[in-house]
């Protein structure tokens, strides 16, 4: 294990003294494609079940034991694949052995309120405020001794991924975002947003009344199974690939960890105040000065396909984005493209 760990350390010093140069060939690659069109239709929707993520470990992990499943060589570069909601890991069932393929060390863990993953004490708050969830992964790679990672997600993942490249850069080698540039700012949250982007978010606002949450107790599985016809409506899923997933929604925490995400959001919930500053860091849209990819799906029944410039400037670091023949879950619908989106970022570290 010594031996591991000296070569990781070698292998991390290796990544951090080449980056500069990593990043220099990369913003090549972020000029060329603000005057070229970004690349569509690189990955294909699948239908099929992959295998399961197997077997899963635990590790203690902050104020959580965490369950992940890991792949690919110990002392490969870290890749963290950070799922969202109503999804789990097996979004990245076909992303994984692809990583793994390369020599990626591929971690990926539940969520808080996930699969396997519990907290510690029984009196803890559930709590799912978006700092609380992105400090899970600064634990979890520290109970992995694991410096410095790329951090690639989707949906709650993509806003993890855009807290960590923003707040903690010194762990964070590169990110993927599948959404963009994602944070929630409580005070613009209370203001209205287009009507049909409101109704694509139904599930959000009946998740703030009391029936909301007795109706996601009771029907969990049924509104997962709405969410992901329509937040992804060219997507042919089969049964046994959603009842793989919906399993981790059997967690005695998730209706509290999804309920009080969402009502967070709109403000009508209270966060705790030991993650108030990484609150207001955030609510001040900080740059991300890693190597970055941003990603959308052309079929996203949630929010439109944009070309990402809203956001550019929020990245000072090499920063491309893509469009990819996908709805809103890229990583499952569209495997080939999200791993190769994580591949173009960790090969500018070898």
């Amino acid at each position: 294990m010594d031996e591991v760990n000296r070569q990781r350390r070698l292998l991390l010093g290796r990544a951090t003294v080449t980056l500069a140069a990593a990043e220099y060939a990369f913003a090549g690659l972020a000029r060329a494609a603000d005057v070229a069109p970004a690349p569509v239709n690189e990955g294909q929707a699948g239908a099929g079940t992959a295998p399961a993520l197997a077997p899963i470990r635990q590790i203690k992990a902050g104020e959580l034991d965490v369950g992940y499943y890991e792949t690919g060589p110990a002392d490969g570069i870290p890749v963290l694949l950070l799922h969202g909601y109503p999804y789990d890991i097996h979004s990245y069932a076909e992303v994984a052995p692809l990583l793994a393929e390369k020599g990626c060390r591929v971690i990926v863990p539940h969520l808080r309120g996930y699969g396997s993953t519990r907290f510690l004490d029984s009196a803890a708050p559930r709590n799912a405020q978006q700092s609380a969830v992105a400090l899970d992964q600064i634990a979890l790679l520290d109970a992995l001794r694991i410096d410095r990672a790329f951090v690639a997600g989707f949906d709650w993942g993509a806003r993890t991924a855009t807290i960590l490249g923003a707040l903690w850069p010194q762990r964070t080698l590169g990110i993927v975002s599948s959404g963009g540039y994602i944070l929630t700012n409580l005070a613009t949250s209370r203001q209205p947003l287009p009507a049909k982007v409101e109704h694509a978010w139904w599930y959000q606002y009946y998740f703030t009344t009391e029936n909301g949450r007795a109706g996601l107790a009771a029907n969990r599985r049924d509104i997962a199974r709405i969410l992901w016809k329509t937040n992804s409506p060219q997507w042919n899923f089969d049964e046994a690939t959603f009842e793989r997933t919906a399993a981790s929604f059997d967690n005695p925490d998730h209706v509290d960890i999804v309920i009080h995400n969402y009502r967070w959001r709109l403000g009508l919930a209270s966060g705790q105040s030991r993650f108030d500053d990484y609150e207001k860091r955030l609510a001040t849209r900080p740059v991300i000065s890693v190597p970055a990819i941003t990603m959308d799906g052309d079929a996203n029944g949630i929010v439109p396909p944009s070309d990402g410039k809203s956001y550019a400037s929020k990245f000072s670091g090499a920063h491309v984005h893509r469009i990819v023949h996908a709805g809103h879950n890229v990583p499952q619908e569209a495997p080939q493209a999200f791993a190769q989106a994580v591949l173009t970022l960790v090969a500018g570290v070898r």
